[in-house]
């Protein structure tokens, strides 16, 4: 079966009203008002209810609104047949005969018109002729009433077919005025998809945002563009903070002095809009105490304010007004939500853009300061040993053929200095990739440390763990502390003049690690070293605040002239943790 089209079903439903009301008062006239012969109860009450079954029948059918092509056609006939067995039952009642032939005469005018229903009731009024020869003579012998009751019938077949007429033609134009409604629903919901595509696309063809805000604006308005000329009035910023106030970065129809405003976003619709996190509405922006600062806003009578946000990051507004009040309707509202969704992400793409190029140029630097470090120490140390080997190796030479002796005793001064620079560079291979860190664990490498200090340096270093606190720690963290630790305990060899320095690993906290690295060297003032390392080619603080980090931890350095220095790195071991460090 087909669906039931909206024009038919309109029909069917004024039919399905009307059989009622027929059949209520054929049924009055055959068991309260019975003319002529008397009327036989069962087979009256057997029609009325196969009449009353095809009508519900009718129903079911407009219900599910199943439908097929000779739907039209066999509700006439059956109509007709029911009008003809009525007025059988009746016993040859004339009033029955009269409103029984009014079925098939009002089916076929609503469906066919005034023609076509005065066919069908001449067919009815035939057949009942053929009834009334047949089986009521009595009839025929007075047909005055019977002649009436046909001429009634024709006047009524006749209004039926013009209201039927009328009723076809309201019905059609019922049809086409739903179905373009219809055609622009899918219109507009073809051009969001469309405008939503075009954003969609933008997004993830550039990580230029500030283009992006721009077509948002532009898509905005002509996702209104159905209104008409509505849509040359539509007033739209992108607004975003900096330095804790909007500003304008991109506008239509503001003036130069609005793109110069400023706005805190601390009462009226932008505070509301911004607390609530979804879409505010103002229809007096005159009387914002913000919103009354842009002149191209004092004109409109309908505000929306979206909040460009993502989890818990603000980024800003897009602001939209109108002159025409409540001008912004659900359709509005849900395509410039979506424009402002992808807006938020624009954004976000371009910052997390932004953040990987300064981690990309920190990283770079990292790696440059690793270099020149290395480069420094091979200068302070092996280079200098090595030009002191070669010096003294000359000397030898000269000495040989002089003095032998003495030329001996300098070969074991050479032996010396050459067993400490492989010291010195075995050390250095160390500090660069300790691999004694990724087979035994942060505590081993670090006694391994400590032995190599007082190896090459007689500098006595301490390392003293607290249980397994170490072991909490991933391969990561573990590797991270360990370049600051030797980090900290070069600059302590290096400028503290200590003799001693010990290295603590415990637990700060259940859920938050600590390293403590102290000694009894000289210290220094911290404000003052921090404000010189611009000047400076050391960078050995701002390495162990990098790489602290790199780790989402604390670093805590407290030192003064004359008392030694305590570095401490707090490093959390849970997500709870870091946003209790963070805070």
């Amino acid at each position: 079966m087909k669906r039931l089209p909206r024009s038919a079903a309109r029909i069917d439903w004024v039919l399905f009203y009307l059989r009622w009301p027929l059949l209520l008062v054929i049924a009055a006239e055959l068991f309260f008002a019975p003319v002529g012969k008397s009327v036989d109860l069962i087979p009256a009450a057997v029609v009325l209810v196969l009449a009353a079954l095809y009508n519900l029948a009718i129903l079911l059918l407009l219900l599910g609104g199943s439908w097929f092509a000779a739907f039209p056609v066999m509700s006439v006939i059956v109509d007709s047949a029911l009008a003809v067995a009525l007025f059988y039952v009746s016993g040859g009642s004339v009033n029955v005969m009269q409103w029984a032939a009014l079925f098939p005469a009002v089916s076929a005018s609503l469906r066919y018109g005034w023609p076509q229903g005065l066919i069908s009731a001449g067919a009815v009024m035939v057949a009942d002729l053929v009834l009334v020869v047949v089986a009521f003579p009595e009839l025929y012998e007075a047909p005055i009433p019977l002649a009436i009751r046909a001429a009634l019938l024709i006047v009524g077949t006749l209004l039926t077919g013009l209201m039927g007429q009328r009723v076809m033609l309201l019905a059609i134009k019922r049809t086409h005025a739903e179905r373009d409604v219809e055609q622009k629903r899918v219109k507009n919901i073809r051009e969001q998809a469309h405008i939503i595509y075009e954003m969609a696309s933008l997004v993830s063809a550039t990580l230029n945002y500030e283009r992006v805000l721009d077509a948002a604006l532009d898509l905005s308005a002509t996702s209104i563009a159905d209104t008409g000329a509505a849509s040359a009035q539509l007033v739209s910023a992108v607004l975003l903070f900096n330095d804790n106030r909007l500003r304008v970065i991109t506008a239509r129809r503001f003036t130069p002095n609005d793109l110069k405003v400023l706005l805190p976003a601390q009462s009226g619709v932008l505070a509301e809009a911004i607390g609530n996190g979804e879409p505010t509405f103002s229809a007096e922006p005159f009387r914002d105490q913000e919103l009354s600062q842009v002149m191209a806003l004092r004109s409109c009578r309908a505000v929306m304010v979206v909040p460009l946000q993502a989890g818990l990051d603000t980024y800003g507004v897009m602001l939209f007004a109108h002159p025409r009040p409540n001008f912004f309707d659900i359709d509005h509202v849900e395509i410039l939500e979506a424009i402002c969704k992808h807006t938020v992400i624009a954004i976000q793409n371009a910052k997390l853009y932004q953040k990987l190029l300064s981690e990309k140029e920190r990283i770079v630097q990292v790696e440059e300061d690793a270099r020149k470090k290395l480069a420094r120490d091979l200068h302070d140390g092996p280079t200098q040993s090595v030009a002191a080997i070669a010096m003294r190796a000359n000397y030898i030479r000269r000495l040989l053929d002089r003095e032998p002796k003495s030329a001996a005793e300098e070969l074991y001064k050479v032996e010396e200095l050459a067993r400490r620079t492989t010291k010195e560079i075995r050390h250095m291979l160390f500090t660069l990739r300790p691999l004694v860190l990724e087979s035994q664990g942060l505590v081993a490498a670090l006694q391994a440390l400590a032995d190599k200090m007082h190896e090459n340096y007689n500098l006595n270093v301490m390392i003293e763990p607290q249980g397994d606190a170490a072991e909490q720690l991933d391969i990561h963290t573990q590797g991270v502390l360990f370049y600051i630790v030797e980090e900290a305990v070069g600059n302590a060899r290096k400028h503290a003049e200590a003799e001693h320095i010990w290295v603590r690993l415990k637990l700060h906290a259940p859920d938050i690690f600590l390293l403590e690295i102290h000694d009894d060297g000289v210290g220094f003032d911290v404000g003052v070293v921090d404000a010189s390392y611009d000047k400076r080619g050391s960078l050995g603080m701002v390495n162990m605040r990098e790489r602290t980090e790199l780790v989402n931890g604390v670093l805590q350095i407290d030192s003064a002239v004359g008392r030694g220095t305590r570095v401490n790195v707090l490093v959390p071991l849970t997500d709870e943790a870091r946003e209790k460090l963070g805070s």
